[in-house]
């Protein structure tokens, strides 16, 4: 069946963008895809699988819906929309969310992004800190009121914004050795050449939808992934080829999916400085006099755990037609050991109280223990200093999460006054890493810190490829691959790469460079 020289499947291949023109004289099916136009979605198809929408994306469709309804008085809260969102994406958002404002309905909206803070009528800051340091209303008010309150962090950063770049950019010539990714044609990708170089900190830009993730995850991760474990060129998928890798040794995609699972999985032992730490406790004579090893402060297996909970500190009881839920375990109060084996201490501490322990006074109490002190030290630099021991890993954030995989990673490299120092290794391993948003539910603080953990692994001479809209994160690159200039079909083209300075430099066509040059100059 046909209508208008088109089948249904046909319709269903068709953009937002070319379905608005193609219905345009049918206001009840072209008022709602100029809906979907209008938050930043016309490069969707009509029968895009929701599976494959991201959470921006799914976020923003229901916006739409939304806006199409005409409801006033609706309270509608929304959590941190502009995820996924390049800048350019951003302001067509806030303009839908200024639509349902001016409707009659109030908007309460979770964010970290700048342009939506400033936006803001009125703003209510958390704090001072994260974890147990925060949960206080530290500032609420206008946009001046939050950036004259002493202890607003967020108010720090609106007053002092980070001034770019951080430390100054690694050169990129024409010598510099360079992983160069030919043919890229996967999905939307045009046929497109890249260039990632070697040693440096690349961030890959565009659009919504323009194939970031597309040539850093599918084409150049997955491949030099089977390409670093075959040691030779694999069959190439997605792109003609890929030259230049055989310096990288490992790749490795640092994401925010959970360290564990269990609650028996922590960053003491995910991290693997809880060994260092069991070994200490053998050490100690009550653990001498009893004959104990460092396995018995194990709280995975043997002796030593508490039998009840088997080392996880809680227990789960099942309720019937109710979710489960878990309550400390009532045999060792949540320490996780036996009565026996708490018996023994360490600088007046049992292993149950060190695990319960924050991370900024746990430095302190390793003070002497330089294999301990120094992953615990990095936890601090990244922002992670609140965080315990011990802390389950289901109850760690993304962010958290992700953070502690970066610090795993420092942790192989450790830098003293900026000399790597490898132990008996002449060489560490030359890792590729790839990072897809990592800014994602961070707040301008964290990605400060962020920052400077990117620059520290490519400083410990690795190669780091960023996926990001966050233009903090933008202003730092040693090299930006902008992709676009739009998405879906629109996009797939590689508008420019080059230094930060070089796609500021051709803004007229690049929304990134656009965006950038705007930010780079802010008053």
């Amino acid at each position: 069946v046909s209508w208008r020289g088109k089948s249904i499947g046909d319709v269903l291949q068709m953009e937002v963008d070319e379905a608005v023109e193609f219905f345009a004289t049918m206001p009840n099916i072209a008022h709602p895809l100029q809906l979907l136009k209008d938050v930043g979605l016309g490069y969707l198809t009509l029968g895009q699988p929701s599976p494959t929408l991201s959470g921006g994306e799914a976020q923003r469709i229901r916006l739409a819906a939304q806006l199409g309804s005409n409801m006033q008085g609706v309270c509608y809260v929304l959590d941190e929309p502009t995820i996924g969102l390049h800048p350019r994406d951003n302001r067509i958002l806030l303009g839908a969310l200024s639509r349902l404002e001016k409707n009659g309905n109030t908007l309460v909206v979770v964010e970290h992004d700048d342009d939506t803070i400033r936006r803001a009528e009125h703003v209510i800051d958390i704090g001072p800190g994260a974890g147990i340091r925060g949960g206080r209303v530290v500032a609420q008010g206008t946009l001046q009121d939050l950036m004259d309150a002493p202890e607003s962090t967020t108010g720090h950063y609106l007053r002092h914004p980070l001034a770019h770049p951080l430390q100054p950019r690694r050169p990129v010539a024409k010598d510099t050795p360079m992983i160069t990714v030919k043919g890229a044609k996967l999905h939307n990708l045009r046929h497109l050449t890249a260039h990632f170089p070697i040693g440096r900190l690349s961030v890959v830009t565009g659009v919504s939808g323009s194939g970031k993730s597309t040539l850093a995850r599918e084409v150049l991760l997955d491949n030099l992934g089977a390409a670093v474990s075959l040691r030779a060129d694999p069959q190439w998928h997605g792109c003609e080829s890929i030259e230049g890798w055989k310096s990288i040794d490992r790749v490795l995609e640092v994401d925010q999916t959970p360290i564990g699972k269990t609650p028996r999985s922590c960053p003491a032992t995910y991290i693997g400085f809880w060994d260092d730490v069991r070994k200490q406790f053998s050490d100690t004579q009550e653990a001498r006099i009893r004959g104990w090893g460092a396995g018995r402060f194990s709280f995975n297996t043997g002796d030593g755990r508490c039998p009840l909970c088997e080392g996880q500190g809680m227990r789960t009881l099942e309720m019937s037609f109710l979710p489960d839920i878990k309550v400390p375990c009532d045999g060792c109060g949540g320490a996780r050991f036996n009565t026996d084996t708490l018996g023994v201490r360490m600088r007046e501490k049992h292993a149950g109280e060190v695990l319960s322990l924050e991370v900024d006074d746990a430095i302190g109490y390793f003070a002497a223990h330089p294999k301990i002190r120094h992953p615990l030290q990095l936890m601090q630099d990244v922002g992670l200093g609140y965080i315990t021991l011990g802390q389950p890993s289901p109850t760690l954030s993304g962010g958290e999460a992700q953070r502690i995989k970066l610090v795993t990673e420092l942790a192989k490299a450790r830098m003293t006054e900026g000399v790597i120092t490898t132990g008996r290794a002449s060489r560490l391993p030359h890792t590729l890493y790839v990072l897809d948003e990592p800014t994602v539910g961070l707040s301008m603080a964290d990605v400060e810190k962020l920052i400077r953990v990117l620059h520290r692994l490519v400083e410990a001479g690795n190669t780091v490829v960023v996926i990001e809209h966050n233009l903090d994160i933008i202003a730092e690159a040693d090299w930006l691959l902008d992709l676009g200039p739009e998405g879906g079909t629109g996009g797939g083209k590689l508008v420019i790469e080059g230094t930060p300075e070089q796609v500021m430099a051709v803004r007229s066509k690049s929304h990134t460079g656009e965006v950038l040059h705007e930010f780079m100059n802010r008053a």
